[in-house]
């Protein structure tokens, strides 16, 4: 009866070392599952950092360039500026210019009447001093 009972234990034993072996199994296998996941989702979130990293990057780039270009808008919008005021301040001057040239004119057409008229008068005083010579 000793024999059946220490069969018995060992029969029990092997069954728990195989439920043990089992679960062992199980378990080791769950782990290995889990590490697989846990890997696989790290990557990811690695690739989105990684993406989000280079987005951000451009965004960065894409607002400085931005800036330099609104920077250089408003320098050409005062440059703009500055040529309308100098073309205005250019065009008084003409018209002022233009102005005294017709003001010239007219003094120098006064004159040119004049010295024609005086001629007149000079060439008829000469003709009559050498009617009263003769």
């Amino acid at each position: 009866m000793e024999n059946l009972v220490k069969k018995m234990d060992e029969a029990l034993k092997n069954r728990v070392v195989i439920i043990l072996a089992v679960f062992s199994a199980v378990f080791f296998f769950g782990t290995l599952s889990s590490c697989n996941s846990a890997i696989r989702q790290k990557a990811a979130r690695d690739k989105e950092m990684a993406a989000r990293l280079a987005l951000e990057e451009r965004t960065s780039k894409y607002v400085q360039e931005k800036s330099a270009l609104e920077e250089r808008a408003k320098a050409k919008e005062n440059e703009t500026e500055e040529l309308k005021v100098a073309l205005d301040a250019t065009k008084k001057a003409l018209l002022q210019n233009q102005l005294v040239n017709v003001s010239l004119k007219e003094e120098l057409q006064k004159e040119t009447k004049l010295k024609e008229t005086l001629e007149e008068d000079l060439k008829q005083a000469l003709a009559n001093g050498k009617k009263f010579k003769k």
